[in-house]
């Protein structure tokens, strides 16, 4: 069985050689760091997912969020062409918010900072 890794990312590895489950594993890796790596987001202050998201847009659903993102606020929410997939943000994340033009960092006791324009 593969060992975790810290509590950052929690990307899987180490698997033994002909270890079953890898492929899975290894995909969920890849999807993993393709939502959250260079992070950058479209909007932050949606309550609803847009009615046409393309795959691959990325948003933080706000603290009001209902219908498909209840309960997912302050979470990446990551359009994969068919659903929804959340990543929950670990302490200092940065994120660039497109329709702000801002910098923000992600800290668990108060969320997304206000920003720092770009």
């Amino acid at each position: 069985m593969a060992s975790t890794t810290g509590p950052n990312l929690g990307i899987k590895h180490s698997w033994a050689l002909r270890e079953n489950n890898w492929k899975d594993e290894m995909d969920a890796n890849l999807k993993l760091l393709d939502a959250v790596v260079g992070l950058s987001v479209i909007d932050r202050n949606l309550i609803t997912p847009p009615g046409t998201p393309t795959t691959g847009d990325r948003y933080i659903p706000a603290a009001t969020a209902t219908g498909l993102w209840l309960g997912h606020e302050d979470d990446i929410a990551i359009w994969n062409g068919a659903a929804w997939v959340f990543y929950t943000p670990n302490e200092g994340w940065l994120c660039y918010i497109q329709d702000e033009a801002v910098l923000s960092v992600f800290k668990s006791a108060t969320g997304w900072s206000a920003g720092v324009a770009i």
